[in-house]
């Protein structure tokens, strides 16, 4: 039990929230680069990769559906101790991983993995807001989020760095001494339990048996295309579970989504303005290096790192935003990092087949600095409802807005994108080789088909963009209705 009558200086209790933050979040994404090992060493052949992808698949649905839960375990029985026990299943969990013998294992143990490293955000931005002062609280909640985003952004470079001298089990078992020293450091954290608060297990249980079927439902392009009933039967069974969540949760003292945090304009307007930026981020994330892989034909490597120029830039602003929160107020902050996104994506949408530097970068840095930007003050303005009660709930809701706005955002991608792409390609005809035609003629229709092909696709990327400039901006109007107060007050 963690003693209450020991303490840590802030400077320290932040340090080791925003590691915990970016080591689980850099398990996200870390068996991107691995992943081909991983398939060779289970035997999964990769005429079945859409099976081994569910080793990534798993890690993000856990690491989501289970956070609101987890978060209102930590407003009850105290952020401290609720840490801690998320740090024991992420190192059990990622253990298993580890050890795994088949691709089922696998994607179990990443489930038990995604679950303990899904304490880590809501319970550390938690455990900001209450260990420091007010006037400094903006600032704490950019740099844990910034810690987040720069372990999702960095988890592909560590786990190939890692494979090209150890072989990849060792990516998760290093998480082990990381835990363990986070775990010990936290002794030193008091732990404020609520004593008359109590956790609804049942309505979380159907929050995530409802978060689970409705991302199924949202991640199928068929949802947008019309092409295939499953995405609507699911979608059906999302909203019976819907239902079923309102009635118990209704019923419940202390509910695990209390009603006060519905009511409040300013609750709804920052989820919705975190929805609408996830969808933005999905579609600019994905379409930057595919681009570069197909049109303008460079190497896949190139159109990571133009990718990294943006995503570098979130943890940045995402800090920088932090720090002004302070100074012109949440609103400001918000608009201004919804501007900035909106703006960066609209420069990119203009980008010929050359891609010429140093506006390249400059445009990327602009859209990655932007979205940083507006991280904070939803953050801010979710806590800011909140109170004492129903901080760690509050946080966690948010960041599954966010990513139930990217799971959206990217089957939406993929159902507009072939629909787009086949409207602008109509009447394009590979040319084929006529009899008695010269192989000069030839080749000369084949140079034409192929420019109007990447005229085609170049055109199709631009509206990607286009697209995700306008979310963006959309997402000013819900971003309005945040408040534009200095100081957060308590209620808003």
């Amino acid at each position: 039990m963690t003693d209450p009558r020991r303490t840590l200086a802030p400077p320290l209790v932040l340090t080791m929230i925003s590691l915990g933050a970016f080591v689980t979040a850099l398990d996200q994404t870390v068996v991107v680069t691995a992943l081909p090992s991983v398939m060779l060493d289970l035997k999964v052949p990769f005429s079945e990769l859409d099976r081994a992808s569910w080793i990534i698949t798993a890690y993000l649905l856990g690491y989501t559906v289970a956070m609101p839960l987890i978060g209102r375990m930590g407003d009850v029985y105290g952020y401290a101790r609720v840490y801690q026990a998320g740090l024991v299943v992420f190192a059990v969990g990622t253990s298993l991983v580890a050890v795994s013998s088949s691709l089922e294992w696998m994607v179990g143990a990443r489930v038990v993995q995604a679950i303990g490293g899904g304490a880590t955000v809501p319970i550390g931005l938690a455990i900001a807001s209450t260990s420091l002062p007010e006037r400094q609280r903006g600032m704490a909640l950019g740099i844990v989020i910034a810690a987040a985003e720069a372990g999702s952004m960095l988890g592909p470079a560590y786990g190939g760095a890692i494979i090209e001298f150890l072989d990849w089990r060792w990516i998760f078992w290093l998480n082990v001494p990381q835990s363990a020293a986070l775990f010990l450091a936290l002794l030193w954290l008091p732990n404020a339990p609520n004593r008359e608060g109590r956790v609804d297990y049942l309505g979380g249980a159907l929050l995530v048996a409802t978060l689970f079927v409705m991302s199924m439902a949202l991640s199928r392009e068929g949802l947008f295309t019309l092409s295939s009933p499953t995405p609507f039967m699911i979608g059906a069974l999302g909203l019976v579970l819907v239902g079923l969540l309102v009635i118990v949760e209704r019923r419940t003292w202390q509910p695990l989504l209390s009603s006060f945090l519905f009511r409040s304009r300013v609750f709804l307007a920052a989820n919705l303005t975190q929805v609408l930026e996830g969808v933005a981020l999905i579609i600019a994330m994905v379409t930057v290096p595919l681009m570069a892989d197909t049109v303008m034909r460079k190497e896949p490597l190139t159109g990571a790192m133009w990718l990294l120029r943006m995503t570098a830039a979130i943890p940045l602003g995402a800090i920088v935003g932090g720090k002004l929160l302070g100074t012109i107020g949440v609103r400001p902050v918000a608009i201004l990092g919804l501007g900035m996104s909106a703006v960066g994506l609209f420069l990119v949408s203009t980008w010929d087949l050359k891609g010429a530097e140093p506006w390249l970068t400059l445009h990327l840095v602009i859209a990655g600095l932007g979205f940083g930007l507006n991280n904070t003050p939803i953050m801010t303005r979710a806590l800011s409802v909140a109170g004492d009660a129903y901080r760690g709930t509050a946080v966690s809701l948010v960041v599954v807005a966010r990513m139930m706005g990217m799971t959206l955002g990217l089957a939406a991608l993929a159902a507009w994108g072939v629909e787009n792409f086949q409207a602008l390609t109509a009447g394009l005809e590979l040319p084929l080789p006529q009899m008695g035609e010269a192989a000069a003629e030839v080749e000369a229709r084949m140079t034409e088909y192929n420019a109007r092909l990447n005229a085609a696709g170049l055109s199709l990327f631009h509206n990607f963009f286009r697209a995700a400039g306008a979310v963006a901006l959309l997402a000013i109007l819900p971003a309005l209705a945040m408040g534009s107060g200095k100081r957060e007050r308590q209620g808003n």
